[in-house]
């Protein structure tokens, strides 16, 4: 079975562990080519654990790795539109750019959002109120949140091409935008947009060159391939060709279980999936991602005649 060559990432969820830790885990990917990206998150609490458990600002963090590391491309999976306002995000994905020497993957999504009473989301329930509440920030309604998304995606885009710019949104304005340095990469950093409601789905047809989704455990492999479905009907629907957008998914890797992550992995290959992120429990082993290469990413590519 020859697909086109799977590419694989790692995520450290910034969360109970220490800046020592996932740098260590960093400086070892970035040595291991098989590895070709690396990842964080963007929340202000813990979401699981202990409430009063240590826990990193995600662009600071993006920036300090980037400064440590020399091949792997970088991000956040994925920005919250709700935290930053678009501009102030713009320089802060510009800077990063800059400093990792044109490795940044903007990655974003709609961030947090109030579901109406009854409703229920694919991957859970929402985690956000608690955190927003703590650092003073608004959840929206899921339709503004995609109309924020989609302003601020065309905001970064022009903060990344144009010399100066006003913006005149239903949510954002701006005049006399300016933005320099440019990013390292012209006419920006690759975006990828995460989530899988239909509506953000339909975003990432228009905007993105990477879409991304959480797999196992949070999402079943039949529910990612269904949002996949919808993903190409909106495609056929605007004219794009979906081979155009990257289809990325998350899988959390049960350190216990790599037999199971290889399977699984194969599975989300088999439905259309052709870069798969792995998350890290913490504690990181020492060498965990030797371990993950020789365990997960070569017998994969070898099932899949890439090796």
């Amino acid at each position: 079975m020859t697909r086109q060559n799977v590419a694989f990432g790692l995520k450290t969820t910034p969360m109970h562990v220490s800046y020592q830790d996932i740098l260590r885990v960093w400086q070892e990917a970035d040595g291991i080519p098989e590895i070709q990206d690396a990842w964080l998150w963007d929340h202000l609490m813990p979401l699981a654990g202990p409430r009063d458990g240590q826990i990193h600002e995600g662009w600071t963090l993006l920036s300090a790795l980037a400064a440590q590391t020399r091949r792997l491309r970088l991000g956040l999976l994925v920005t919250s539109n709700r935290i930053r306002h678009p501009a102030v995000l713009g320089k802060i994905a510009t800077t990063v750019d800059v400093v990792s020497g044109g490795r940044l993957v903007m990655g974003i999504g709609v961030g947090g959002t109030h579901q109406p009473p009854g409703a229920g989301g694919i991957a859970g329930a929402n985690p956000a109120v608690a955190e927003y509440e703590a650092y003073g920030l608004t959840l929206v309604p899921p339709a503004e949140g995609i109309e924020r998304l989609a302003e601020t995606i065309a905001i970064l885009k022009r903060m990344w091409t144009e010399d100066v710019f006003d913006f005149e949104g239903r949510h954002y304005r701006l005049r006399g935008t300016r933005n320099e340095p440019k990013p390292v990469q012209r006419p920006g950093p690759p975006l990828l947009v995460g989530g899988w409601g239909t509506r953000t789905l339909r975003l990432v047809a228009q905007e993105a060159d990477i879409w991304n989704i959480p797999g196992p455990p949070h999402n079943a492999v039949a529910t990612v391939a269904e949002r996949a479905r919808v993903l190409d009907a909106h495609c056929a629907a605007l004219g794009r060709d979906p081979g155009e957008i990257t289809r990325s998914v998350q899988l959390t890797v049960d350190h216990d279980d790599l037999p199971g992550c290889r399977r699984t992995v194969l599975d989300l290959v088999g439905a259309g999936f052709t870069h798969v992120v792995l998350g890290l429990r913490s504690p990181y082993p020492q060498g965990v991602v030797h371990r993950l290469v020789e365990e997960v990413v070569h017998p994969v590519r070898a099932s899949l005649g890439q090796a």
